[in-house]
């Protein structure tokens, strides 16, 4: 059933299963966020070099499979790409606490299952992205891209705390269990989801795909980079994405060892610092679709970035005793200004899309936003090694405060939305 009603979107049984398998592996994948680090660090004593390879292999898969994945995902029904990519995870995490169990479990195993749930990570973001235009239709679409804002948001909130206090009351590997699981129940939820890409508006996107569409994958992958990269917005809002990932792959590898180890807090109190820093994302994600609406994509966007630029350098300051309330104050709101501009840029970028090219839309902009993130892993680890934790938390503060100076750059943005 699509839905294109902004307001009737909880209405919609297909919608609520598609956002609700979103916010259950979300909420494991936060979980994880914090295990599978602190099994690296805790419970196989990883150097913060090994600990930026663990968050590089991660990513990695981006770079591997970023560009084809898009092609791949627009010749096919999204769902069944979905809950393959659900179960494909489940099984490669529960490896881990098996291995942990036997006394097997060492950092190349670390490495391939976070390289592999990363490939299915790229398949289900592109296909999970491309499938939200068919359950909710066009004038849904702020609405929606608000509803998964509000999934990470709420996943960012509470994952984290569930995760630091499961590696605290169990150990690490235990706790990558309910990581595993979450993907089984978004497998479950989405398997019953019964929206037909094929038909109405949605069918446009397996039908007249274009020249490319007769030209294989390579000529499949140009059309969708052709697209992106003669839009100069999206251009900008690439650059932002990379640079974000790029000190998400340094916050990443580098936030886990600074907190614990050079601050001394419990493996607990992380998570829940973490949590406690995502709490601004909840209300930039219902704050979002409102100003969207009154002050359109170009204002939102401009002014989301700006807020952002400001509000994250505090960071650095952060510090034992009374000084750790920075870390989840300045998260707060950097977290407001950082879930307005993914809504704004996510509504703006499917709308101007045609629908037989948004898998090619997704899997380009995520290729070319989180491409860098594993040189982000990568310069944290070497940073952490030679220089010290301290000196690579740092770096991660500073690369994120100037993420958004491309957006900042170009106040015409500010236009768009309100022709």
């Amino acid at each position: 059933m699509t839905t294109t009603a902004s307001g009737s979107l909880w209405r919609a049984r297909d919608f609520r299963r598609y956002a609700g398998a979103d916010a259950i592996s979300k909420i494991g994948s936060q979980v994880s966020l914090v295990a599978l680090p602190l099994t690296a660090a805790i419970t196989l004593r990883a150097s913060p070099f090994q600990v930026g390879l663990l968050t590089a292999a991660e990513m990695l898969a981006f770079l591997l499979v970023g560009l084809p994945a898009g092609a791949w995902v627009d010749r096919m029904p999204r769902r069944p790409v979905l809950v393959a990519a659900d179960v494909v995870r489940a099984a490669a995490l529960l490896s881990i606490p098996a291995a942990a169990a036997a006394g097997v479990l060492g950092l190349p195993q670390m490495y391939a299952v976070a390289l592999l749930t990363g490939v299915c990570t790229v398949f289900f973001d592109v296909a999970h992205q491309s499938y939200l235009p068919a359950i909710v239709g066009p004038q849904g679409l702020a609405r929606g891209h608000g509803v998964l804002a509000a999934n990470i948001s709420v996943a960012e909130l509470s994952g984290p705390a569930i995760g630091g206090w499961l590696v605290q009351a169990l150990t690490a590997p235990a706790a990558v269990v309910a990581d595993a699981l979450s993907y089984v129940g978004s497998a479950l939820l989405l398997v019953r989801v019964r929206t037909d890409e094929r038909r109405g508006e949605a069918g446009e996107q397996f039908e007249g795909r274009g020249e490319a569409a007769r030209g294989g994958l390579r000529s499949e992958i140009a059309e969708g980079l052709r697209f992106v990269l003669g839009q100069p917005v999206l251009r900008r809002v690439a650059m932002v994405g990379a640079l974000t990932m790029t000190s998400f792959g340094l916050w990443s590898a580098t936030v886990p060892l600074y907190l614990v180890r050079e601050v001394g807090v419990s493996p607990g109190a992380y998570g829940t610092l973490l949590s406690a820093g995502a709490a601004g994302g909840v209300f930039g994600a219902w704050l979002a679709p409102r100003a969207v609406a009154r002050m359109g994509t170009g204002r939102a966007m401009y002014a989301s970035a700006l807020a952002a630029t400001l509000f994250i350098p505090p960071l650095v300051f952060t510090a034992g005793g009374a000084r750790l309330l920075i870390f989840p104050a300045a998260l707060a709101v950097s977290g407001v200004a950082t879930t307005v501009f993914s809504v704004a840029q996510g509504t703006y970028r499917q709308s101007i899309c045609p629908p037989h090219l948004l898998g090619r839309l997704s899997a380009t902009m995520r290729f070319l936003m989180w491409g860098p993130a594993p040189l982000g892993g990568l310069l944290a680890g070497t940073l952490g090694q030679l220089a010290g934790v301290r000196v690579a938390f740092w770096t991660a503060c500073g690369a994120y405060a100037l993420a958004h100076v491309p957006i900042l750059l170009a106040p015409g943005i500010r236009r768009l939305g309100r022709d």
